[in-house]
């Protein structure tokens, strides 16, 4: 159901609001003008932090797992090179800092607290709860150590001011982390939610057959119990609610499975838009020509429900307007799920074995949207100096594209350069269309030049070899 075109979409749009605001984590630098204290607090500041990724390594439970090695800023912080390269030092020259029994006696310490015990329950959620646990550690189990604080005292330069501006370091490094966009995970998990998003939409629409049907025999029912009832009343058309595809959409139990993963209903949380949408409907030429027909069969009633969604039902304001109330993804979403929706009524008409249809048509569609936005992330500064290479400097001014059109050439080149089994002529349409849909008039045009530009550029040094 969610096919690579949407997946595209998600992730430019994650792409979008990520590199706009992208702040990559990093440690302070030696402050200026280095003077005794300084040099003083700023060894102390890199100590800490190696001390910290042994602690993390430390800290073993059963089996072997190590939860604060999979810290998202104690990971970060391993990877700088100063505290890689202190690392090492400090091994070879057996620093105070790397002793075993300093380490074996925070880690202990550590293992046992309430700070640890909650975080290992928790787990690694996101970055605050990483951050969290790391500042805890640090000001409880780290300046608070004696042992630790006569490793301070015997260090060149020691002065207690020079201890508290080593502080305001550390305090400036957490900061840093907490306020860093550089966290893909967090923003593989808003992808995976926005696409889950559109699978719950999916349900939803196909859900309003069942609703509105159900809504209109409440209705019927009603008529028949009133107080003074007419011969209509009593004897009402009774072909929308016998609809031979709503009462096999409700009976399959694909479908009852999906509503079952899906929870809610808009009939439950917005009754009145179901009333509307109902009046809507049974006043539409759609629902007057299918009610006068002579007669029906379960082809005619998909045909129905076909046109009813196409013309009356997706393009309802009311609609629009309590989707994007339930949710900021669904009305981006709409036209393309409506598509999925169409498709799965035809589904049913053709007699499918299974018309709803999947999440993802495979593995591989499912993994596309993290494995593309991956690949943008890591090879980003290498595709924009390919834009840069490529670009007609006398047409176009590199420091003033559209952001957009940016986004959308880093992922039109991440995927050219990473799914060989995606032809370069679909992955450039399905860009253009994107730019087209997203971003300035003149975008498609510029977009299919460069592209066109960077693909010769690429194939020129045998870095681009499919078809």
């Amino acid at each position: 159901m969610i096919n690579r075109v949407l997946i595209r979409i998600k992730v430019v749009q994650l792409l979008y609001s990520y590199l706009l605001t992208e702040k990559l984590f990093t440690l302070e630098s030696q402050p200026t003008p280095p003077t005794k204290e300084k040099r003083f607090a700023y060894q102390l500041y890199l100590d800490m932090l190696a001390l910290m990724v042994r602690l993390a390594g430390a800290v073993e439970q059963r089996g072997g797992h190590r939860p604060l090695e999979d810290n998202r800023f104690i990971r970060m912080v391993r990877e700088d090179e100063k505290i890689r390269s202190l690392i090492v030092k400090q091994n070879m020259e057996q620093s105070p800092f790397a002793s075993p029994q300093l380490l074996g006696q925070i880690a202990a310490a550590v293992k046992e607290s309430s700070v640890y015990k909650a975080y290992v329950k928790q787990g690694s959620v996101d970055m605050s709860g990483d951050l969290k646990v790391w500042r805890e550690i640090f000001s409880i189990f780290l300046m608070r150590s004696e042992a630790l604080g006569a490793i301070f005292s015997q260090q060149p330069n020691f002065s207690l001011r020079g201890v508290e501006r080593m502080r305001g370091l550390m305090e400036v490094t957490f900061v840093n982390f907490s306020s860093s966009q550089d966290h893909v995970a967090d923003a593989l998990k808003t992808l995976n939610f926005s696409l889950g998003k559109a699978r719950e939409l999916y349900c939803r629409m196909l859900q309003l057959a069942v609703e509105l049907t159900r809504r209109q025999n409440l209705n019927l029912d009603a008529a028949r119990h009133k107080y003074v009832v007419t011969d209509r009343d009593l004897n009402p058309n009774l072909r929308f609610v016998e609809n031979g595809f709503v009462r096999a959409l409700a009976e399959d139990p694909d479908f009852v499975a999906l509503q079952d993963e899906r929870k809610g209903s808009l009939t439950a949380e917005n009754p009145i838009l179901i009333n509307a949408l109902l009046k809507t409907v049974t006043t539409s030429e759609v629902y007057r020509d299918y009610m006068d027909a002579p007669d029906t069969d379960f082809r005619n009633d998909c045909e129905f429900w076909r046109n009813l969604y196409r013309f009356v039902i997706f393009p309802d304001p009311d609609l629009s307007e309590a989707l994007e109330d339930k949710s900021v993804f669904w009305n981006d979403d709409l036209d393309i799920i409506g598509t999925f929706v169409l498709k799965t009524i035809r589904r049913y008409e053709d007699g499918s074995q299974h018309p709803i249809m999947p999440m993802y048509k495979d593995d591989e569609d499912a993994r596309f949207g993290r494995e593309l936005f991956n690949a943008v992330v890591k090879h980003k500064d290498e595709y924009r100096a390919l834009v840069a290479a490529v670009l007609n400097k006398d047409s176009w001014d590199a420091d003033r594209l559209a952001f957009m059109d940016v986004v959308i050439l880093l992922t039109a080149l991440a995927e050219l350069m990473n799914f060989p089994k995606i032809p370069v002529n679909v992955t450039i349409n399905e860009y253009i269309e994107l730019a087209k849909a997203y971003s300035t008039p003149k975008s498609a045009f510029f977009i299919n030049g460069i592209l066109g530009a960077a693909v010769s550029h690429l194939r020129e040094e045998g870095k681009l070899i499919k078809a």
